[in-house]
Order: C-alpha cells, then structure tokens, then sequence
C-alpha cells in the first residue's frame, strides 16, 4: 500500500483492518498454487448437526464474544461472555449465526464481489476467522467473525 493523502478515522480504520487481514492472510503478492488450495477448505468441512463453538464477533449488528450450541443444524443456546454479550444473547431479535451461516455469508460476500472476504481455516477445513469488508468506501459495514474452542457434540444414547 503506498502513502496518499490524510483519510478520516473510519476510513483509516477500514483501511487498518483490510490491511491487517490482508497480511494474515498473506495477500498482496501475485496467487500461487498454495494461495488457490488455501481458498477453497471450506469445501471439505462439513458441519456436523451438532457442535458447539466460541464466536467473537465485531459487527455493526453483532458484537461480544457467545458460547453457542448448535444441534440439528440450528443454534439451540447462546451464552454471552460479558454483560453486553449476555444482554445480546437474550434479545430475541438477535441473529448469533452458525457456522455454516458464517460461511454461506463469506460465499454470498465473495459472489458479490465484496472488497474483502476473507478467511482461515484450521487443518480440518472449518473457518477460524472470517474478515468481511462488502464496501471499501462505506462506514461501518466491516465484520470480523473469530471462532474458537470448536467441539462436535459427541453422540449420546436416546
């Protein structure tokens, strides 16, 4: 990125996160083999129907850190981690996503031609942090989705 003229606090900051993603996910040289097979693990993992994860969230619309448990492909249990997180948890009117929502919501950004949708994934092909920027110039539509302590259920007898 070269130096250009002084940007506001919005744009600066959305240029810092494009930026910092950007380098984590080692973009801003020429694609190489390695680049295209890092693209695509989502493909192989498959969500189980039962799981439950760790979601820190920076959103416009979702922001705190949720214990969530998933069980037939549907978000049973949200659990917030602070007050604002458990004031969220319990408003109905809240969405805590999936993790196959997160990543329908990366395909649907990349399809679109987001500025930015990226994410990284764990040896076993599920998403660990997915960086959403849809507009470059717009304020405040950037999303950072962070997604830890996974665990699929194990299978209990009826």
């Amino acid at each position: 990125m070269t130096a250009g003229p002084f940007r506001s606090r919005p744009a600066a900051a959305a240029a810092l996160l494009g930026a910092l993603a950007c380098a984590g996910a080692g973009c801003g040289s020429a694609p190489s083999a390695g680049d295209t097979a890092a693209a695509g693990p989502e493909r192989t993992w498959q969500e189980p129907a039962a799981y439950t994860y760790t979601l820190t969230s920076s959103t416009q619309v979702l922001a705190g850190t949720f214990r969530v448990e998933v069980r037939d492909g549907k978000v049973v249990g949200v659990a917030g981690a602070d007050a604002d997180s458990r004031r969220q948890a319990l408003d109905p009117h809240t969405e805590i996503p999936t993790i196959g929502k997160l990543l329908e919501t990366l395909d649907r950004a990349r399809a679109e031609h987001a500025h930015t949708a990226e994410a990284d994934y764990a040896d076993d092909g599920r998403p660990l942090r997915i960086v959403l920027d849809r507009d470059e110039n717009a304020i405040d539509d950037e999303a950072l989705y962070t997604i830890s302590s996974y665990e699929p259920a194990t299978r209990s007898a009826p």
